[in-house]
């Protein structure tokens, strides 16, 4: 087992906020409750860094984690980069997706990428609270005017495939929300599994230690293919670990 200790938030005040309890997205019969920081603190890259070692995400400007009382079933889970060894279904993909090419650009809004992510909303998640998608609601969740915020192209020659918004921090790579076409001819490239993939080798590109895959939930189906990425690490309190917390 290793584990690592995450590093002190900035040294001054910052201050956050709990929203009002509201349906689970994960847990179907539950009741979820998000810790923010304050909207009118900047997501900067040193306050965004330490918090991101200690579960935050990023939705839009807005630095978040769960904050449940009585609940503690959102986990947050990262790859470390040296150490994974794609499995066999994941080379196999990577040889089936060869003939895609990658390019990574701001994260600003792209009326092609809005097309493909309604689309994809549409098709996957019709029954999700991101239905029915909208431009607003698109540009508030994956759109940002800061450097580490990126976004990946996935193309078949000039045929938009899928696009992945990342964000670069100092240790490590956040995957933020890929979204791909839907289409059942596209089905055996497993076009977001892909992404992660794609995600790993561009950590290793930039020397980032990690990849930061969001929260994994064992009652979740959803979130089962996050532990085909090993080894996997887990945030336990204030220690990352390569075992699954209790």
């Amino acid at each position: 087992m290793s584990s690592s200790a995450v590093q002190q938030p900035p040294a001054r005040d910052l201050r956050f906020f709990l929203t009002v309890p509201h349906a689970c997205s994960y847990l179907p019969g539950r009741e979820a409750t998000t810790l923010f920081l304050d909207p009118q603190e900047s997501p900067g890259q040193g306050v965004y860094d330490a918090l991101a070692l200690l579960g935050f995400r990023r939705s839009g400007r807005h630095l978040y984690r769960p904050h449940c009382e009585g609940c503690s079933a959102c986990i947050s889970v990262r790859i470390p980069v040296a150490d994974f060894i794609p499995n066999r279904t994941q080379r196999r993909l990577k040889r089936r997706n060869a003939d895609l090419t990658v390019h990574e650009r701001p994260a600003a809004f792209d009326s092609e990428h809005y097309a493909l992510y309604a689309r994809y909303i549409r098709a996957r998640h019709a029954d999700g609270d991101m239905y029915p998608p909208s431009h607003e609601q698109y540009r508030t969740f994956l759109t940002l005017d800061h450097p580490y915020a990126r976004l990946l192209e996935f193309r078949l020659d000039d045929k938009l495939l899928a696009v992945a918004a990342i964000d670069l921090l100092g240790h490590g790579l956040s995957a933020i929300y890929t979204f791909f076409d839907p289409s059942p001819i596209f089905e055996r490239r497993s076009l977001g599994t892909y992404a992660v993939l794609c995600q790993i080798d561009k950590a290793r590109e930039h020397g980032l230690p990690h990849v930061y895959l969001g929260y994994w939930i064992r009652e979740s189906p959803k979130m089962n293919y996050k532990r085909a990425f090993q080894p996997l690490e887990f945030l336990d309190g204030r220690h990352w670990r390569r075992s699954i917390p209790l």
